[in-house]
């Protein structure tokens, strides 16, 4: 089975992207972190197949985790998802210069969500 790592400090956006994929009927387990801090160490102790990860978050941004992540050898090739209120064009190509998959601006619309992932291929 597959694993979901989800970054947000919203428990409501963690739980609203963790229901999108019950409705998926996608079988995965999830593992959640409220800042990029607590993320890193879920990722030392864990092995996950795709995160979706906000950008604005207290004691480590979602920016600093990608770049960190990045750069872990088991996480190099990882699908990230930035999933964030960040809509300016530099924010998002920011995000995909330094590894990011996709990008989804908030508030998240289920249907862009849903094709998102089938493009991920996951």
């Amino acid at each position: 089975m597959k694993t979901i790592l989800v970054v947000d400090d919203s428990h409501i956006m963690r739980n609203i992207v963790k229901n999108i994929f019950s409705d998926l009927k996608i079988p995965c387990q999830f593992l959640e972190a409220a800042n990029g801090k607590i993320a890193l160490q879920l990722l030392e102790n864990n092995k996950v197949n795709l995160i979706f990860l906000d950008w604005n978050m207290p004691e480590m941004d979602g920016m600093e985790f990608l770049k960190r992540a990045k750069s872990m050898p088991d996480y190099k090739d990882t699908p990230v998802v930035m999933v964030t209120s960040e809509a300016a064009r530099y924010s998002v190509i920011e995000a995909l210069q330094n590894g990011a998959a996709d990008y989804i601006v908030k508030p998240i619309n289920e249907k862009v969500f849903k094709e998102k992932i089938s493009e991920l291929d996951f």
